[in-house]
């Protein structure tokens, strides 16, 4: 009993919430269906009447809630649930009866249940596309209307609706069914008929079913249909509608005639009588169409909506190619605007886009000059110094008509015309550009470009006034730049290409602005002495720089594929590459170029070509800034060169690294120039990681005697400082040239000069014993190989004998004479060796 209690409050309470708006219908239907369901698990053995009743109620109201929100598969159950509680009812009644009447009473009272429910389930099958069981329950349903005639309204609705739902799904056989069914029901009982007007909207879309389904099988059916809807109710759809059907059918003139004729008394509105007329034209009844437009301002002789007539009339002349008439139509409209007779603003406005039309349509034929009195008309109704956005777009199309037709005077009076109107729209100053392009005035279109330029940056301001395509801007500048190119104006060209790059969002478009201003850029310095060419050549820089940003950007473009991206960045590094090679006398631009080569490959697949390229950009870029490094006059230029070089050096190792891999390069120099270029970089920067860097180079057993001397001179060329390590490489060098099968002595005499003066300072008289005798086996050395050969030079072996006899003088003034003698000694003995010279020291 409780249980039962808190379903009945269950209930009462989703009722009371939903008609409150706090719950939804989904909610409603759940709360629904759990209070139903716990009064059915408490029904006894032999419920009393009441509670049976209360079950049917609940069953069919939670059944119909989930019809209602789309789920009547949950639906099913609790309707058969009903049908089952309703035949208990009936037997419980029965039982309880004392005569016939009594029987007929209760059967009465259980039919309405009945009938609600089967017309519920009629509902869930159909919504679950059960066509044949809805059928029988609808059928179910309309045997007991005689008993029930009350719900003949609703039923007749309710197979409607199934007729609309089958229709829209283009079910037609279905509909036609369904739609049938409601007319018959509607007609059983007139006293509870659904009226004329319902009987007539059933039978107009069972008509519409026939002609969408078949209309060459069902026109009989169709026609039938419609008559009997005219009949029920004459209502203008109706009339258009068997107008239509007619059509199709192919119905004689006299015969459609005769349809119109049944309609003329009938309340139509402008707009429906227009759309008649249209119907009728637009099937080639032209005799019937034009009478029909012609009798209908008499039906509307105090309508402000008359223009709507004469635009319709001259749309469909020049539909027929009727032209001749329909200007005299457009004529009288232009005299009637100035004598009292003007359209409304919207129909005016429909006349000027007819008007439009036509010229454009005479313009693509090249018909220039119909096209112009097409315009002209439309300018006729505009009053002198009327300011108009349109009107500005129209002494604009005019201009371009004039320019076709060579008469450049009344074009430039249009453009003055469309400016005055629209100062500071884009397409007012292409129209500028273009008759200054077809002047050669190159400086009024150097300005109209750039005022182009500026206004493509803002597109809002002419988007929201004309409704234009987003890329309007740059289709803009792209046609400014192809028209200055026909006229052979490159300059102006440049800039209309310059500008485009900048909006383009295009990728394909953007990179083939680019090559073209590349190109005419290239073509442009060529012909430049060297004092204009460095602007040119940065603005190259900036193009090949764009190429580069937009590349790195494209990998979101999804119509621009990975194979189109290789393409553009080989065509942009090599262009830089060859730009680098040929501005060698710059090393700035150079290396610049150089670099944005490296940049650009880097889209490139890593195949042995591009490696190989990647790794020459970067030693000529790293080798560009050693060489402005040594020419910089301030540190802190030098410092930002030298590491920059090394930053260069550092990607150029790596490269190299991969490369080495692919193939052999036993006499490949990069390795060597690799270690030079990083020993001058980091010497110079006096980084401390240079000693490390040195230690492998001492390990290295194939280095050559010319890479130690270079690194012995770099060691010690400003602002680097490094004397232990000139040292160090120059012994490294002079044990080599030992190790000479047949030593160079002239090479041989350069280094040892070398690595006597960087052990020997010039006037230095305080020296230590060690560096003595280590300077002592160097003169040693150079004896030993000056008495095997006669071909030192006889200048260096001077030299070696002058270094070691004032080495011995300047120990004998500080007073160490054994040294002295020594070392004065050792200077007699290169002595013997001298040729032509040795008379004059003797």
């Amino acid at each position: 009993l409780q249980v039962e209690e808190s379903a009945i409050s269950l209930w009462n309470w989703a009722v009371t919430k939903h008609t409150g708006a706090v719950i939804s219908d989904e909610q409603r239907a759940k709360l629904r269906f759990v209070a139903c369901r716990l009064i059915c698990l408490c029904e006894g053995s032999d419920p009393p009447e009441g509670s049976i009743r209360r079950q049917i109620l609940m069953s069919m109201k939670t059944g119909k809630g989930w019809i209602d929100i789309g789920k009547a598969g949950l639906a099913d159950g609790f309707l058969e649930n009903a049908m089952s509680s309703i035949e208990k009812l009936y037997a419980k009644l029965r039982k309880g009866s004392e005569g016939e009447a009594d029987i007929e009473v209760h059967r009465a009272d259980v039919e309405k249940s009945l009938f609600k429910v089967l017309s519920y389930q009629a509902e869930s099958v159909f919504a679950q596309g059960d066509f044949q069981k809805a059928v029988m329950c609808v059928q179910r349903c309309k045997d007991m209307l005689l008993k029930l005639p009350k719900e003949t309204c609703y039923l007749s609705i309710l197979c409607y609706n199934f007729g609309v739902e089958t229709y829209e799904w283009k079910r037609y056989e279905q509909s036609s069914f369904w739609l049938s069914q409601s007319y018959d029901i509607g007609k059983m009982d007139m006293k509870y008929s659904v009226g004329k007007e319902m009987q007539a909207k059933v039978l107009r879309l069972l008509a519409t079913t026939y002609f969408e389904w078949d209309c060459s099988l069902y026109l009989d059916k169709a026609l039938k249909a419609i008559s009997l809807a005219n009949q029920e109710n004459l209502h203008p759809a109706g009339f258009f509608l068997k107008v239509k059907i007619l059509l199709k059918s192919g119905a004689s003139d006299e015969d459609i005639n005769s349809a119109l004729a049944e309609f003329t008394h009938l309340e139509m509105s402008l707009d429906f009588c227009l759309n008649t007329a249209k119907l009728l034209l637009e099937h080639g009844r032209e005799s019937v169409g034009f009478d029909f437009l012609k009798s209908v301002p008499e039906r509307f002789e105090s309508s402000p909506d008359l223009g709507k007539i004469t635009l319709l009339h001259i749309e469909f002349l020049l539909q027929n190619k009727r032209e001749l008439l329909a200007k005299q139509k457009i004529e009288e409209v232009i005299i009637g605007h100035y004598t009292g007779k003007q359209l409304l603003p919207e129909a005016l406005n429909q006349l000027h886009i007819i008007l439009w039309d036509r010229a454009a349509k005479h313009y693509e034929e090249k018909s220039y000059s119909e096209a112009l009195h097409w315009y002209n008309y439309s300018v006729s109704f505009y009053t002198p110094g009327q300011i108009d956005q349109n009107l500005a777009k129209l002494q604009r199309n005019m201009a371009s008509c004039y320019l076709h037709l060579k008469q450049v005077d009344k074009a430039k009076e249009a453009v003055k015309q469309a400016e005055r109107c629209d100062p500071n729209s884009i397409f007012t100053k292409f129209s500028v550009y273009k008759i200054a392009v077809m002047e050669n005035d190159t400086d009024k279109a150097m300005e109209a470009v750039i005022e182009m330029g500026k206004l493509a940056e803002k597109p809002s301001e002419y988007e929201d006034k004309l409704r234009v395509d987003k890329n309007t801007g740059s289709n803009l500048l792209s046609l400014a730049a192809q028209i200055a190119l026909e006229n052979d104006q490159q300059i102006v060209a440049i800039k209309a290409l310059e500008y485009l790059s900048e909006h383009l969002q295009d990728c394909r478009q953007l990179f083939a602005a680019l090559k073209c201003l590349v190109r005419l850029m290239l073509s442009k310095v060529m012909a430049e002495n060297a004092e204009k060419r460095h602007e040119d050549i940065n603005s190259i820089l900036t193009y090949l720089n764009l190429a580069h940003k937009k590349l790195a950007e494209s990998f979101t473009e999804e119509m621009f594929t990975g194979d189109m991206r290789i393409l553009e960045a080989h065509w942009f590094r090599k262009v830089a590459w060859n730009l680098a090679v040929q501005f060698k006398d710059s090393p700035e631009k150079m290396r610049d170029f150089f670099v944005l080569s490296f940049k650009l490959s880097q889209f490139c697949p890593s195949d042995k070509a591009v490696l190989i390229a990647q790794k020459t950009c970067l030693l000529m870029a790293a080798a560009v800034d050693l060489e402005m490094g040594r020419q910089q006059a301030t540190p802190s230029e030098q410092t930002e060169l030298f590491s920059q070089a090394l930053q260069h050096l550092q990607t150029c190792k790596e490269i190299w690294k991969v490369l080495k891999l692919t193939g052999d390069f036993a006499k490949d120099p990069t390795d060597t120039l690799l270690l030079l270029y990083e020993f001058e970089a980091r010497s110079k920067l006096n980084d401390p990681t240079l000693h490390n860097l040195m230690e492998s180079v001492w390990e290295q057993p194939q280095i050559e005697i010319k890479t130690l001397e270079i690194i012995a001179s770099l060691a010690m060329e400003s602002p680097a400082r490094y004397p232990v390590l000139c040292k160090k490489a120059l012994k490294s060098a002079l044990n080599l040239h030992r190790k000479q099968a047949v030593i160079d002595a002239v090479k041989f005499s350069k280094c040892l000069h070398s690595l006597i003066n960087i052990a020997l300072p010039t006037g230095l008289t305080d020296l230590d014993t060690c560096v003595l005798q280590e300077v002592w086996d160097y003169f040693e050395d150079a004896l030993s190989v000056v008495s095997s050969t006669d071909a030192y030079p006889e200048m260096e072996i001077l030299w070696l004998m002058t270094r070691a006899w004032n080495t011995g003088i300047f120990q004998y003034t500080v007073g160490k004479y054994k040294e002295a003698e020594q070392w004065c000694g050792l200077g007699m003995r290169f002595l013997n060796h001298l040729g032509s010279l040795k008379k004059t020291y003797e």
